[in-house]
């Protein structure tokens, strides 16, 4: 029998274990300069911006793709040993990441291939935590505990860009070396505290549907890392062979997956819960909840990077910390709202929070896109701290809903195939974004790049270089807290500049000024495409119906004197 603080205990250690996966999958965002200087690698230049995708995305990938099997498994073998399992996992990786001592794209390859295997550990703790929580807590106090919960992990993503930003340039080590003390604290501390306390299901694997759904998942979220990189001349390569193969055929193997977990006996992804409104509702809104808030944190990074921070006397050098700073009101909005709105939905259902929060978050975007490209900032953190509220109604009603619909033997699995769909609409979003960004920047980045260089006396063929590269090329040098201008026209174009000249273009006022009017384009795509999202996500949320609790079947009734009958024999 638990102890009456052992509910309190497992929020406490599942919550690290959430923050802490993902802090991990937004910490590098800020300290990307740092590491690849570190390693001495130029990620702009031609052939390395893959190694910069991928070390960014890896991770993500890889903890979308494998929640539901570690879900799965958690549901057949328990899943505290699973969560368990992950927290070292994830520590140990951490270390190697940490010890990283080749340079060169050696060294990046290397911190690629430890954060796939960082992200099994955190894939291990995400798919398993709210199964945990539901498994021990009453019904009556879910909504808190889960709430609490899904606010630490999408709280952590955006406290990992201060964080990264914070240790960064003090040594890239430490943006990996951080989490060791936390891992391994919180990896001892599970296995001296924690016990399952949920019903097990043994069965055996589902190979094929394994096998399957990770192959086609996977070809999705590479196609979707290569369609918003440059190729055959396109400024991104959604129509290249290689993506449109990716694409296909991953969508094929999801569809022959479907149909393989219709015929095994027991299969990873439960079809059937989606015969469950509340479930389904659930997941939809969640999905579309997170394809609007996955690509908004790049976005805003790119705006205050790029544009307003050197705008306001940042050195370009500076503004990755300062960016995760002026973001911290979107935090605030999750950590003020979240808790309490879960708290109540245990009380009044998830319905009317959870499509509050998707109406304000949609207004959110709408004010945004009212916003001048240089804002004042008080209106701007108005504007984030409103949408972070809009989230936060949201997200701890609709996974506690979600929690509460499904069976108590198939929570591991129902709360991987949640987690999925939120990791890989993440991915997704990072992916929509950047293509509806690289869209609206194509259509007047070229041209006013162009008159831009030759006014301040560029030569015309380095003016015709620059403005010939990819809006991808601008976008990850003002990602990385590069000097742009610097970067994109090189050392040699700028010695044959005058000094004036040379500072001027290199300085915090030109490239700012001069992308402005580009970038102010793709930001109304942009948050057009995040605001018909959380519409859309409000309508699916509304749809979910009443309050809805999972009740397990009652064992029947035994007649007692037929019992004790055949006790005689």
């Amino acid at each position: 029998m638990a102890s009456p603080h052992y509910k309190w205990i497992v929020l406490s250690n599942t919550t690290l274990g959430v923050l802490m996966a993902t802090i991990d999958a937004s910490i590098v965002l800020i300290a990307l300069p740092d590491i690849f200087r570190g390693v001495g690698v130029d990620p702009l230049t031609l052939g390395n911006t893959s190694l910069l995708l991928w070390l960014i995305m890896g991770y993500m990938v890889v903890t979308a793709v494998l929640v539901v099997s570690f879900g799965r498994l958690g549901d057949m073998f328990g899943r505290v040993k699973t969560y368990n399992a992950g927290f070292a996992v994830f520590s140990l990786f951490s270390v190697l990441l940490s010890v990283t001592w080749m340079h060169g794209t050696a060294g990046v390859l290397w911190m690629i291939i430890m954060r796939v295997f960082q992200g099994v550990g955190g894939a291990m703790l995400m798919a398993n935590s709210n199964a945990i929580i539901t498994d021990a807590f009453p019904v009556n106090q879910r909504g808190l505990a889960l709430g609490l919960n899904q606010v630490a992990a999408i709280a952590g993503s955006f406290l990992g860009l201060v964080i990264g930003g914070v240790l960064g340039p003090i040594d890239w080590r430490w943006v990996f070396l951080v989490s060791v003390p936390v891992g391994l604290f919180g990896t001892v501390w599970a296995y001296l505290k924690l016990h399952d306390t949920g019903i097990r299901q043994p069965a055996q694997p589902d190979w094929w549907g394994n096998l399957t759904f990770a192959a086609g998942l996977i070809a999705v979220l590479v196609g979707i890392t290569y369609g918003i990189q440059p190729s055959q001349g396109h400024t991104m390569g959604w129509t290249s062979p290689l993506v449109l193969a990716l694409m296909g055929g991953g969508a094929l193997l999801l569809v022959i997956f479907c149909v393989v977990e219709t015929k095994v006996a027991e299969p990873m992804f439960r079809l059937g819960l989606f015969r469950i409104r509340s479930f389904t509702a659930g997941n939809l809104a969640s999905l579309l909840a997170s394809l609007g808030r996955g690509g908004l944190m790049f976005t805003l990074i790119i705006w205050l990077q790029g544009i307003w921070l050197p705008r306001h006397g940042y050195s370009f050098a500076s503004t990755p910390l300062w960016a995760g700073i002026y973001m911290l009101p979107l935090t605030a909005g999750f950590l003020i709202v979240g808790p309490v709105s879960g708290a109540l939905s245990d009380r009044f259902g998830a319905r009317a929070f959870s499509t509050g929060g998707m109406v304000i978050a949609a207004g959110s975007f709408v004010c945004l896109t009212l916003l001048p490209v240089n804002f004042t900032y008080w209106e701007f953190a108005l504007v984030l701290l409103l949408n972070g509220v809009g989230m936060g109604l949201f997200a701890s009603p609709n996974r506690a809903s979600i929690m509460n619909s499904v069976p108590s033997n198939r929570r591991g699995a129902g709360a991987g195939m949640s987690t999925t769909f939120q990791n890989s609409a993440m991915v997704l979003s990072i992916g929509i974004f950047f293509s509806l960004m690289i869209f609206g920047l194509g259509q007047s980045l070229p041209h006013t790049m162009f008159n831009g260089l030759i006014a301040q006396g560029v030569p015309a063929a380095d003016a015709t270089r620059v403005a010939a590269l990819p809006p991808v090329s601008v976008l990850f040098a003002s990602l990385l807290g590069y000097n742009p201008v610097r970067t994109l026209l090189g050392p040699a174009a700028l010695h044959q500049l005058s000094a004036g000249h040379a500072a001027y273009l290199t300085g915090r006022g030109f490239f700012p000024a001069l992308v402005s009017g580009p970038f102010s384009n793709g930001l109304t795509v942009v948050f057009g495409f995040a605001m018909a999202a959380c519409l859309v996500a409000a309508i699916a949320s509304l749809l979910r119906g009443g309050k809805y609790v999972y009740v397990e079947p009652r064992p029947q009734p035994v007649d007692p004197e037929l019992d004790a009958l055949t006790c005689q024999y």
